[in-house]
Parts: structure tokens; C-alpha cells; sequence
């Protein structure tokens, strides 16, 4: 399986703009720029799209471990922030914290804190990503 991104990007760094766009249509020519990135600006950003991927990743992950135990959610709310520093190296995504409620009829703390770990570990954006990645997972 293979998936498709695209983006162009005109001009300098500072005062250049770009868009991105995906295979799906999804994102058609959604625009970015230095402020997007760096600053706050009308459009989106490299670093919101990891979030957000990691984000749909690990929820998809966690219904499947949940399933695999035997439980069927009704409904999970991920969030993920990502954390980007300048390092020795220049920026670089140090972090990312993935804020996880869950709705799960019959699940007990501990089963759901173990299965919503493995779904951490396992989920391929989680994989990717060479970057610390932590959670805060609660059942509601």
C-alpha cells in the first residue's frame, strides 16, 4: 500500500507560500507558509498534519487492540500535540502527547490502559516517528 502527498512551494523562506495537496482529494492546494509554521497564519502546517495523522493512527490502533480483547468502543477522542524545538541539529518534533477518551462498555482501567499502551507502541505514525510520544488515555 502506498500513499500520496504533494506540496509546492514558492519563494524564500520567510515570504514564500505553499499548498499541499493529497492523492484522496482531501487536501486540494491547502495552503502553508513560514507563518502557518512558525507564527499563526491562515492555512495549515507539516507539523499539524503529523498531529493529525498521528492522532486518526492511534485511534484506528486502539480499536483494534480493543477489539482483539474482545471490546467495542463506542467512541474514541484522540488528540495529539506536537512539540517542535530547536535542537543542536535545527528544529526537529521532540514530543508528542496523545490525549485519549475513551468510551468503551465494559472495559476496566487496567485492561484499557495496557491495550491503549500498546496502541502507542504499535501504531505505524507511533513507529515512524523518532521522537519521544507520550499519552494521557482515560476511560469515560
Amino acid at each position: 500500500m502506498k500513499r500520496r502527498a504533494s506540496a509546492v512551494w514558492n519563494g524564500d523562506l520567510m515570504t514564500g507560500k505553499g499548498n499541499i495537496s493529497t492523492e484522496s482529494g482531501t487536501l486540494s492546494n491547502a495552503q502553508y507558509s513560514f507563518k502557518t509554521r512558525f507564527e499563526s497564519g491562515v492555512g495549515t502546517n507539516p507539523e499539524e498534519l503529523v498531529a493529525a495523522a498521528h492522532a486518526g493512527c492511534f485511534s484506528m490502533a486502539l480499536s483494534a487492540q480493543l477489539a482483539g480483547a474482545g471490546l467495542k468502543p463506542e467512541k474514541i477522542e484522540t488528540s495529539a500535540t506536537v512539540t517542535m524545538e530547536q535542537v543542536e541539529k535545527g528544529w526537529t518534533i521532540t514530543e508528542v502527547l496523545l490525549e485519549v477518551k475513551a468510551k468503551v462498555p465494559g472495559a476496566d482501567a487496567a485492561t484499557f490502559d495496557k491495550l491503549a499502551a500498546e496502541a502507542k507502541a504499535g501504531c505505524p505514525i507511533s513507529r515512524l516517528l523518532n521522537a519521544k510520544i507520550t499519552m494521557n488515555a482515560a476511560l469515560v
